[in-house]
C-alpha cells in the first residue's frame, strides 16, 4: 500500500484499510459541502439578473431563505466531515498504537525510533487537521473551472491559469522546504531525547555540576533544530504569502475581466460576482495545501519513520500453541551474539551449558567476559545471533513473550523499576492483565516476604502503594534492588537469573538475598547468579567463567575454584572471585 508515496507495511496498511468506511463517509460529505459551495455564486446570479432588474422584493426573500438552508446545511456536512476525520484518527490510534508500543517495547529493529509515538501523534494530527481539509477539497477544484467556463471561456481560461500558478507554488515550496523540513525535525527529536535523559539522570548531573554544560549543550542543540525550523518556516511563508497575493489579484482580476465581459453583454452582471467567488472557491483549497505544507511534511516524514519500523520485522505476530508451564530445565545451545553495529566482534562465542531444575549457577568472569549478555539470552531478553535457547526443550522463540516471562524472574543489574506504585512493581503491574487485586495483593506480599523486603516496605509512607518515579527513585539504591528482587521472585518462576543481586546491598539485605535462593532452590527452581562478589556464591552448585565471550571453565564450585586457584590462573581469576565478600 502507498501513502504519501510511502510503501506502507503491515499493521499500518491494515489500519488505513480499516478505516475506508470513514474516508468514503468524509468524501460523501465533501462532494455535498463543495457542491452547496456553489449556493453563494447562483444567490448573486439570482440577485442580479433577476431581482434588482425586476424589484422582485418576494423573489428575494424567497431566494435569501434557500441560501441560508443550503449554508446551514453546508455548515452542519462541514461540522460532520470534521469529526469524521477527528474519529478515523481516533480509530487509527485504537489500531496502531498497541503494536507501536510493543515494537518499541521490543526494540528488535536496529535504529527504531525512540519517539515513535510522538511521530504518530504528529501523522494522526495532520489526518484531521486543516491539510487534511484542503487536500479533501482540492479534487473539487475542476467543478468550480468548468462552471466559470460555462459562465465564459475568458472566465474559465483565468481559473485554470490561476490554479496552475498555485500549483508551481506549491511544487516550489516542496521542494524549497522538504530537505530544511526534515532536518529541523530529526533534530528536534534529538533535542528532546537529550532533555528527557538529562531529566531522568539529575541527581547524577547536579552531583557532578554538569548542570550548567547541558543546560548549553541542549540549549545548542535546540537551536540548531529551531534555526532549521526557521528557515523552513520563513521559505514556506514566503511561498504561502505569495500564495495569498496571486488567489487575490485573480479573485480582484476576475471582477474586472467580469466587468468588462459585462460592459461588451457577453455576459450578465450577476456573473461579475459570481465569477469572483467562483475564483476565490476554486483556488482556497490549493492555498490551504499550501499554507499547511509543512504539516504536511512533517506528517511525511513521521510516516516513513514508522513504515521503517513496521518493516524492520514484517513478521506479523501470530497465537502461538500454548506450551504447559515449565519446570525450568534451561539448555544453551552454542550461543553467537555478534556486538550490535559490529557484526565480526563477538561478545558470546558458542556458548553451551545445561541448567536442571533445583540447581544454582553461578557466573564469574572479568569485566566484558559477556556475563550480562548470557544472562539477558537466560532470561529470554534477547535472543541469540545463532545457536538457541530452550526452557523445557521449546526454544524461547517459540513461546508467547508475555506467558513466558510470567515463568521467569529476572534481575537486571540496575533496577530498572518503572514509574508507578510498589505494588504494580513487585507484581508486574498484573491488575494491568485484569488480574483480581485480591490474587495479586496476595502474591506481591509473599514476593516481598521472601525478599525480605516486606517489613521495609511498610515502613514506608504509603506501604506497597509509594509511588516510585522511573527507574525506582524515591528509594536507595538498595532498597530499589531488594524491591527489584522482589519483582523477579513474583509468581515463584520456574528460572530465577540474577544479575549481580548484592551489588547494592549491605549485610542484611545479602542475607534476605542468600535466603531467598535457598528458597528458590528447594521449591525446584533453576537459578542463575552473575556475581562478582563472593558472598552470594555460597549458594551454587556450579560455577561457570567467562572469558573474552566463551568458557573457560565449568564445573562444580568447589573444583573450579580451587582449578582458578592453581598459580596458572590466580593472577587472572583471583581479582574476580576474591576480597569482596
Amino acid at each position: 500500500m502507498k501513502l504519501l508515496s510511502i510503501d506502507v507495511p503491515e499493521p499500518l496498511a491494515g489500519a488505513f484499510r480499516a478505516c475506508r468506511p470513514h474516508l468514503a463517509g468524509i468524501f460523501v460529505f465533501s462532494a455535498l459541502v463543495n457542491v452547496l459551495f456553489l449556493a453563494p455564486s447562483i444567490y448573486m446570479l439570482q440577485v442580479y439578473d433577476r431581482v434588482v432588474p425586476t424589484s422582485g422584493l418576494m423573489t428575494l426573500l424567497y431566494i435569501t431563505l434557500v441560501v441560508a438552508l443550503a449554508l446551514i446545511t453546508l455548515a452542519l456536512l462541514d461540522a460532520v466531515r470534521t469529526r469524521l476525520l477527528v474519529r478515523m484518527s481516533l480509530r487509527l490510534d485504537r489500531l496502531i498504537a498497541g503494536p507501536l508500543l510493543e515494537k518499541l517495547m521490543a526494540r528488535t529493529a536496529p535504529g527504531a525510533p525512540v519517539q515513535g509515538m510522538r511521530e504518530f501523534d504528529v501523522l494522526r494530527n495532520a489526518i484531521s487537521g486543516p491539510a487534511a481539509l484542503g487536500f479533501l477539497d482540492a479534487p473539487w477544484t475542476p467543478l468550480y473551472v468548468l462552471i466559470a467556463f460555462m459562465l465564459h471561456p475568458a472566465l474559465g481560461a483565468l481559473t485554470v491559469a490561476g490554479g496552475v500558478i498555485l500549483v508551481a507554488l506549491a511544487v516550489f515550496n516542496e521542494r524549497s522546504t522538504k530537505t530544511r523540513a526534515q532536518d529541523a525535525n530529526k533534530a528536534i527529536s534529538a533535542a528532546y531525547a537529550a532533555q528527557e535523559a538529562a531529566a531522568m539522570n539529575s541527581e547524577v548531573v547536579r552531583a557532578m555540576g554538569m548542570r550548567g554544560a547541558l543546560r548549553e549543550r541542549q540549549l545548542s542543540d535546540r537551536r540548531t533544530g529551531l534555526a532549521l525550523s526557521a528557515q523552513a518556516q520563513f521559505t514556506g511563508g514566503q511561498f504561502a504569502a505569495a500564495t495569498k497575493f496571486m488567489r487575490l489579484f485573480l479573485q480582484s482580476a476576475a471582477l474586472g475581466l467580469g466587468a468588462w465581459l459585462a460592459v461588451e453583454r457577453q455576459i450578465s452582471a450577476g456573473a461579475i460576482i459570481a465569477a469572483s467567488i467562483l475564483m476565490s472557491r476554486a483556488l482556497q483549497p490549493v492555498e490551504q495545501v499550501v499554507g499547511s505544507w509543512n504539516t504536511v511534511l512533517q506528517a511525511r516524514t513521521a510516516l516513513r519513520a514508522l513504515s521503517e519500523l513496521f518493516a524492520a520485522d514484517p513478521e506479523p505476530e501470530t497465537p502461538r500453541t500454548q506450551l504447559p508451564d515449565p519446570r525450568g530445565r534451561l539448555t544453551v545451545d552454542k550461543v553467537v551474539v555478534r556486538a550490535p553495529g559490529a557484526p565480526d566482534q563477538m561478545l558470546l562465542k558458542g556458548v553451551g551449558f545445561i541448567l536442571e531444575p533445583g540447581e544454582v549457577l553461578g557466573i564469574v568472569g572479568p569485566s566484558g567476559a559477556g556475563k550480562t549478555t548470557l544472562a539477558r539470552l537466560a532470561a529470554g531478553a534477547s535472543l541469540p545471533d545463532m545457536g538457541v535457547v530452550r526452557l523445557d526443550g521449546a526454544s524461547m522463540a517459540d513461546w508467547d513473550p508475555d506467558r513466558l516471562g510470567r515463568h521467569i524472574g529476572y534481575l537486571p543489574q540496575d533496577s530498572a523499576l518503572i514509574a508507578g506504585s510498589i505494588r504494580d512493581n513487585i507484581s508486574r503491574f498484573a491488575l494491568w492483565r485484569g488480574e483480581a487485586a485480591e490474587v495479586v495483593d496476595a502474591a506481591t506480599v509473599a514476593a516481598a516476604t521472601t525478599a525480605g523486603v516486606h517489613d521495609m516496605i511498610l515502613k514506608l509512607p504509603k506501604g506497597y502503594d509509594t509511588l516510585l518515579a522511573h527507574g525506582g527513585r524515591g528509594l536507595s539504591a538498595g532498597q530499589a534492588q531488594r524491591v527489584a528482587l522482589a519483582r523477579a521472585l513474583y509468581g515463584d518462576p520456574a528460572l530465577l537469573v540474577l544479575d549481580e543481586p548484592n551489588s547494592a546491598l549491605d549485610a542484611d539485605g545479602e542475607a534476605a538475598l542468600g535466603r531467598a535462593i535457598l528458597a528458590a532452590k528447594a521449591r525446584g527452581a533453576a537459578v542463575i547468579i552473575v556475581a562478582h562478589r563472593t558472598g552470594v556464591l555460597q549458594a551454587v552448585d556450579r560455577l561457570l567463567v567467562l572469558r573474552d565471550g566463551a568458557i573457560e571453565a565449568v564445573g562444580p564450585r568447589a573444583e573450579v575454584l580451587a582449578q582458578m586457584s592453581k598459580p596458572r590462573g590466580r593472577a587472572a581469576a583471583a581479582p574476580e572471585l576474591k576480597g569482596q565478600s
